[in-house]
């Protein structure tokens, strides 16, 4: 019977090497889930949102897809960003994309990948506002490394105008929307200097 029986024994290895360090870990772990982040990221295997910032389970809250795009038709996005702000009560919204994204170069080649067409579509059209900027990068590296921090910006713009976030602040809440990126050559964290805390923050990043 074949079932991937590494990955179980992995298992085994990585909770008891938990329970050494601390005994009623999981018993804990449990009964609560209590993040104060909510991380909004690429599906990329290469990019393991607790393990880059150094958080162990259950002390961020995590939503993947392919390019972090968050899309107002996508309900899936959009009901994590709902339990997240108004059941976790999260105060910190982190949208980070990655350099080497394959869904970022994946949009800007002019071929057709089948049905992902219609989740790029939405990189394309970021493209599109920004064509003469990212057509006078010299290299298709620099290109596709603005394409990827443009993208991060459009997504926190987005996650912003959220009917969600956008009740928080109308109602006085605290809620803050980073924009980062992360390197996989060097494993660092970039802040794109994108932090957004209320409604007015919004027309200032629009009009930079």
């Amino acid at each position: 019977m074949r079932i991937l029986k590494t990955l179980f024994d992995n298992n085994k290895k990585w909770a008891n090497s938990i329970k050494e360090k601390d005994p009623d870990f999981f018993t804990k772990l449990s009964k609560q889930q209590n993040p104060k982040y909510l991380w909004i990221g690429c599906s990329d295997s290469r990019v393991p949102a607790n393990e880059i910032v150094g958080l162990i389970p259950g002390e961020i809250f995590v939503h993947r897809n392919i390019a972090n795009l968050v899309v107002h038709t996508d309900l899936n996005c959009l009901s994590v960003i709902q339990f997240a702000v108004q059941v976790l009560k999260i105060k910190h919204i982190i949208v980070c994309g990655h350099y080497g994204c394959g869904g970022i170069k994946a949009a800007l080649e002019k071929k057709n990948h089948g049905l992902i067409e219609n989740w790029l579509q939405h990189i394309r059209d970021i493209y599109r506002f920004h064509k003469s900027e990212l057509d006078s990068k010299q290299s298709e590296v620099e290109k596709n490394n603005l394409l990827c921090e443009l993208n991060v910006k459009e997504q926190v713009l987005n996650v912003c105008k959220t009917t969600i976030v956008k009740h928080v602040w109308n109602s006085g809440g605290e809620l803050s929307v980073h924009g980062w990126i992360y390197d996989i050559k060097n494993g660092l964290l970039q802040d794109l200097g994108i932090c957004i805390t209320s409604g007015k923050d919004i027309l200032n990043l629009i009009n930079e």
